[in-house]
């Protein structure tokens, strides 16, 4: 059943900083919710999109029409909460069918204490953030039984305006571990859930400045035995536990305002130990070397973004969610772009030619998303084993 959700809901407001005004209905906890919007092109995944570390300060708005055709479950976290601020979509389906469904999306959201709202023109609103580029925007959703009025759309509108704007700001101190721990698990299998990692070859620490759970089941899958780091950590202290490799994970916010892990990889990289960084940790891995780094218009968010490797010609479909790139002018001596986005040939790619390092801007082994670019995980392991072999 897709019908419309109208007197099912109680209302709600969607209100941009440029003025623009949405009234819908809300499909989630009732209050107001301010942040980045962006819109996410993924068909598929919204349980891992919301609790994506890197969604942290973003108001979602997903492109599928109908979000929620399956339910969520315990399975798909990829990590212990919901992270984004909050959700956008067309339409909520009126029944979740799927035979790993838990609880309606409805149900989980008001759960998460998370503010959404649905039955808006989600076209027109991509549309602004497509031409406009990405803004400032706040959900006000009201309880059961009122009605919109001119002070909640003047409330939503205050609200996207005085929201702190995301170049500039670090977020990864909000969502990184506080303590260092001993990652466990490997990847899902159907029928089985998440199983014990093989035995480990390798000691990896990873520097959580927002990491998914996926890439962390997928480095124990390739035999890492992982210590999730927090992203304050000196380098001093990760070089001294002997790592065999040190990844730099995913994360939210501008990548120029974490000068604490930018000092980390830096001292890292000279070293001469294997690093393997994503998306944030990549930018983060550039800034150290000397590059620079820029906000993006609209950023790239989705799960089918075309990628080409410069080398091949290869044009991988991958998961993307970030909102700054690698400015490839100013690349130094000895850091190349090896990857291009197809859609606006911004750097996907970077690896150090005197140096076992490299980096993606996307997010390999995505969740949701294709698993096109899990060489990586393979290349880092590489990496390793002809370290640990000299």
């Amino acid at each position: 059943m897709l019908s419309a959700l109208t007197g099912k809901f109680p209302p709600a407001v969607l209100a941009l900083a440029d003025g623009s005004v949405f009234i819908g209905q809300s499909i989630g906890a009732p209050g107001s919710a301010a942040g980045e919007v962006v819109f996410n092109t993924a068909t598929m995944g919204y349980q891992e999109i919301l609790t994506d570390p890197g969604a942290c300060q973003h108001i979602v708005a997903l492109t599928t029409a109908h979000v929620g055709n399956t339910g969520v479950n315990d399975e798909d976290m990829e990590s212990a909460k919901v992270q984004a601020a909050g959700l956008v979509i067309r339409n909520l389906p009126q029944v979740a069918s799927n035979f790993r469904s838990q609880k309606p999306l409805n149900q989980w959201l008001r759960e998460q204490g998370v503010v959404a709202i649905a039955e808006i023109d989600t076209r027109r609103l991509t549309r602004i953030l497509r031409t406009g580029g990405a803004q400032n925007g706040a959900i006000v959703a009201l309880p059961a039984g009122q009605s919109v009025e001119q002070s909640h759309i003047d409330a939503a509108l205050e609200a996207a305006r005085a929201a702190p704007a995301l170049q500039g700001l670090d977020l990864v101190q909000r969502v990184s571990c506080t303590e260092p721990c001993e990652w466990q698990g490997g990847e899902w299998q159907l029928g089985a859930g998440y199983g014990a990692a093989p035995e480990p070859r390798f000691r990896v620490a990873a520097y959580d400045l927002g990491a998914k759970r996926c890439a962390l089941r997928m480095l124990a899958q390739c035999g890492c035995a992982v210590t999730l780091v927090p992203a304050n950590t000196p380098a001093a202290q990760v070089l001294a536990m002997k790592p065999d490799g040190v990844f730099f994970s995913g994360g939210p916010g501008d990548p120029q305002a974490c000068g604490y892990a930018i000092d980390a990889a830096r001292e890292i990289l000279a070293s001469g130990v294997p690093v393997f960084g994503i998306d944030l940790g990549h930018t983060v891995m550039a800034l150290a070397a000397g590059a620079r780094t820029f906000k993006m218009k609209f950023g790239h968010h989705g799960g089918n973004h075309p990628v080409k490797e410069l080398a091949t010609g290869r044009v991988s479909i991958t998961g993307q969610n970030h909102s700054f790139a690698v400015d490839v002018q100013s690349l130094p001596r000895g850091v190349r772009a090896t990857h291009v986005s197809l859609f606006d040939g911004s750097v996907q790619g970077l690896e150090w030619a005197d140096k076992p390092a490299f980096g993606f801007q996307g997010q390999p082994k995505g969740s949701p998303g294709l698993r096109d670019m899990d060489d990586f995980f393979d290349r880092f392991v590489k990496n390793m084993a002809v370290a640990q072999a000299a």
